[in-house]
């Protein structure tokens, strides 16, 4: 059975640090919203993927970039992974 959001890029989701701290939140509508510890939508922006590579301008006009390789994110020195859904928030 598709879900309804089969569709979707394979890299949207939340991306997770190994301890939790920092959190992006890659929205199908070409946002994000990242959190860092307790301070939730402590920077949020634009987007873009080609490919493997990220490309991320938050609202204040910093930019930044990542690369996605063998299903881990790795962002300005840090390593991110894909925070799998839970069976009770699918």
């Amino acid at each position: 059975m598709k879900k309804e959001h089969d569709h979707l890029h394979p890299y949207l989701g939340t991306w997770v640090t190994a301890d939790g701290y920092i959190r992006h939140e890659l929205l199908p509508n070409g946002r994000y919203d990242e959190a860092r510890g307790d301070r939730k939508s402590a920077y949020q922006g634009n987007y873009t993927i080609k490919g493997n590579h990220i490309e991320y301008i938050d609202d204040t006009g910093f930019t930044a970039d990542g690369d996605f390789i063998n299903g881990v994110l790795y962002h300005a020195g840090m390593v991110l992974y894909l925070e799998e859904l839970s069976e009770g928030s699918k």
